[in-house]
C-alpha cells in the first residue's frame, strides 16, 4: 500500500467523526509524506491548517493510523506549500465524499428534472425546480433573523397550515429569496409528490402580458392554479400593474380556499405597498408577515465563516472580524467583499490582510468610514521607517513576539518568520549583515547573509512563501 493510499484509508475512517465541512476545510490537499520509525509525517498545505488539525485531530488521526497500520507509533506534522497547488500531491478529500450524496435529495431533484421534461409535451403541471443551493440548513439563524427562519420551518413541515400566507420582508441582500426558494426545496424534500412552483413578480408580470397578447390564458391559470405550494418573490413589482394584480389575486384566492402554501416575499410591510390592491394586501396580512432585519455583528461574521468553509477559503479570524465590523448593509454586500478577497488572493498570490482588505471595502463603496484602519493615511506611501517597524509587521504577520524572533532561540516555528524578516530588512531597507546581524541578538554577518540569500532561492519556488512576502510587503505599504 502506497503512502496515498494509506492516508486515504485514514481519511475515511475519520470521515464519519468529523462533519463534513470541518473535514474538507481542513483536511483538504493533505498526504503522508514519510513513514519512517514508526513516524508518519502528515503534509498539510498551510500553517493555518497545520495548526488547527494538530489542536483538534491530532489524536483521532493517530488512532485511525494506527487501525490502519499497527506499526504507526506518532504522527507528525509539517507544511508542505506545494500541497496547495493544482496538481499537487495533496489528497482532494471531496472525491470521498461522491458516494455519500443525499439519495433521497438525488431522487426527488431527478424526478423532478424529468418531470418538468414530460410536462413540456403532456401539459401536465410539474414542479419548478429551485436553485439547490439555498437550503434552511444553511442559512445562518442570528437574533434579528430567528422569527423568519422558524417560521419557514414550519411551513416546510406543514404546507397550507396555520402560517398561510407567510409574507417575508427587508431590505435588499438579507436573504429573502434565500428564505423562500429554501421553504421550496425543503417542501420538495419532504413531499416529493407535492408541485411547488416559484416565480418572481417580473416574470409573472411577463407571462400574463404574453398570455394575454396569446389569447392563451386558461394555460397560464392552470400552470397557477394547480399547484401545492406558491412561491412569489418581490412581489412589489407588481404595484400599478392592474391585470396582473387581477390576476394574482384569483390564483391567490383559488390557492388558497384550497388550502394550498403561499409564501411572499416583498421588500416593505403589507400596509406599505403603494399602488397594490387593498384587497391584496388585506390578504397578505392574513397569515404570519415577518420581517427580515439587518444582521448584528455576531450574525455577519458567522455568515463570513460559513461562506468561508463552503468555498474552503482560510482567513485569519482578524480579518474576518474587520469585514464584519466595515460591512453592514446586507448579507449580499458581505458576500460581494468575499468573493472580491478569495478573487484577488488568487490572481496575485497574496494573504489577505486587513490592509488589503480595507482597499477592497474603501473601493467597492461597502462602508462610509473604515472603522479601525487609517486607510487615508496609509495609501500611497510606505509606513515602514525602520527595521523595528518591519520586525513588528512580520511578528505581527507570524504570530510571534519580536522578542522571540531577535532572541537567540532557534526553535523551527521561528526561523522562517526570522529569516523573512532579515531579508525584508536588508532588501527594502539596505540595512548592512552586520547591523542587521546586530539586532538580532549579535548574530555574525555571515548568519544573515545565509539567511538572506535561503530566503531569496526559496522564492523562487515556494509559491506560499511568495504569498507570505507579498502580504508582508502590503502591510508594510510597498
Amino acid at each position: 500500500m502506497t503512502n496515498k493510499e494509506l492516508w486515504v484509508s485514514v481519511l475515511r475512517r475519520l470521515q464519519p467523526t468529523i462533519k463534513k465541512a470541518h473535514f474538507i476545510t481542513w483536511l483538504q490537499n493533505t498526504n503522508i509524506v514519510s513513514i519512517e520509525n514508526g513516524v508518519m509525517t502528515v503534509g498539510m498545505p498551510t500553517e493555518f491548517s497545520l495548526n488547527w488539525v494538530v489542536q483538534h485531530y491530532a489524536v483521532k488521526v493517530l488512532q485511525a493510523a494506527q487501525e490502519m497500520n499497527a506499526e504507526i507509533l506518532k504522527v507528525e506534522f509539517k507544511v508542505e506549500g506545494t500541497y496547495a497547488q493544482a496538481g499537487g500531491n495533496g489528497v482532494d478529500v471531496q472525491t470521498l465524499f461522491s458516494d455519500e450524496m443525499d439519495k433521497k435529495v438525488r431522487k426527488i431533484r431527478n424526478a423532478n428534472e424529468v418531470s418538468v421534461v414530460k410536462g413540456l409535451s403532456t401539459g401536465k403541471i410539474m414542479s419548478q425546480m429551485m436553485n439547490h443551493k439555498y437550503s434552511l440548513d444553511n442559512f445562518v439563524v442570528g437574533h434579528d433573523n430567528r422569527l423568519p427562519h422558524a417560521a419557514c420551518c414550519a411551513v416546510a413541515n406543514m404546507p397550507g397550515g396555520i402560517y398561510n400566507p407567510l409574507y417575508i420582508y427587508g431590505g435588499v441582500g438579507l436573504g429573502k429569496t434565500h428564505l423562500v426558494q429554501a421553504v421550496g426545496n425543503e417542501i420538495l424534500r419532504n413531499f416529493p409528490d407535492k408541485v411547488v412552483k416559484y416565480v418572481t413578480a417580473e416574470k409573472f408580470v411577463t407571462e400574463v402580458v404574453e398570455a394575454i397578447g396569446k389569447r392563451n390564458t386558461q394555460a397560464f391559470k392552470d400552470q397557477y392554479r394547480k399547484v401545492d405550494c406558491f412561491l412569489v418573490d418581490d412581489v412589489q413589482f407588481f404595484a400599478r400593474k392592474d391585470s396582473s394584480q387581477q390576476e394574482f389575486f384569483h390564483t391567490f384566492n383559488d390557492l388558497y380556499n384550497g388550502n394550498k402554501q403561499i409564501v411572499i416575499t416583498s421588500d416593505r410591510a403589507p400596509s406599505e405597498l403603494d399602488g397594490m390592491d387593498e384587497r391584496i394586501r388585506s390578504r397578505f396580512g392574513m397569515g404570519m408577515v415577518v420581517e427580515l432585519l439587518l444582521p448584528d455583528f455576531e450574525t455577519r461574521l458567522a455568515i463570513l465563516h460559513q461562506k468561508c468553509r463552503e468555498n474552503q477559503l482560510m482567513l485569519d479570524p482578524e480579518v474576518l472580524d474587520f469585514v464584519a465590523t466595515n460591512v453592514q448593509s446586507s448579507v449580499r454586500e458581505l458576500e460581494g467583499v468575499l468573493r472580491q478577497i478569495m478573487a484577488e488572493s488568487q490572481l496575485f498570490n497574496r494573504v489577505p490582510t486587513i490592509r488589503s482588505v480595507a482597499e477592497i471595502i474603501k473601493r467597492l463603496n461597502k462602508a462610509q468610514k473604515i472603522i479601525g484602519y487609517d486607510i487615508e493615511a496609509r495609501q500611497g506611501r510606505s509606513i515602514v521607517k525602520n527595521a523595528i517597524d518591519v520586525l513588528n509587521i512580520v511578528a505581527e504577520y507570524y504570530k510571534v513576539s519580536a522578542d522571540e524572533l531577535m532572541g537567540k532561540d532557534r526553535h523551527k516555528g521561528l526561523m522562517l518568520p526570522r529569516h523573512v524578516c532579515m531579508y525584508l530588512i536588508k532588501n527594502e531597507l539596505n540595512e548592512s549583515y552586520e547591523k542587521i546581524g546586530d539586532g538580532f541578538s549579535g548574530r555574525n554577518h555571515t548568519t544573515v547573509m545565509h539567511a538572506c540569500s535561503q530566503t531569496a532561492r526559496k522564492l523562487r519556488t515556494d509559491l506560499r512563501l511568495v504569498r507570505d512576502v507579498n502580504a508582508i510587503k502590503r502591510e508594510m505599504g510597498l
